[in-house]
């Protein structure tokens, strides 16, 4: 692993946000499409979870960390606006949530 310094990780904006819908990508196998509500603004971001979860709606209402300061990519006709943080199993993500339920866009540190 490599270190960075505290200056480059305070460039990170994450922040915890509430889904709001999440389906499956048409013509993907991996690909979901998440809404998310960050309090003030709401975006929506594409993430390769629906090997892990076949029935995405059990996410909705979930509140998940964020990466919010990446830059948009544009993913099967899609703006993906952020990035699902996640923990990695056998290669496959796994859902972070808070252990108690926070403002939605609460920055994570």
């Amino acid at each position: 692993m490599e270190n960075i310094s505290f200056e480059e990780f305070s460039k990170l904006d994450i922040r915890i946000g509430t889904v709001l819908s999440v389906e499956k990508v048409p013509e993907t196998d991996r690909l979901l499409k998440f809404e998310f509500d960050f309090g003030t603004e709401k975006r929506t971001i594409i993430g390769g979870w629906a090997i892990s979860y076949p029935e995405p709606e059990v996410l909705i209402g979930k509140q998940m960390p964020v990466l919010c300061n990446l830059e948009p990519r544009i993913i099967k006709g899609v703006e993906s606006q952020g990035m699902v943080l996640s923990a990695v199993l056998q290669e496959q993500p796994i859902a972070l949530f808070p252990e108690k339920a926070v403002g939605n866009g609460a920055v994570v540190r």
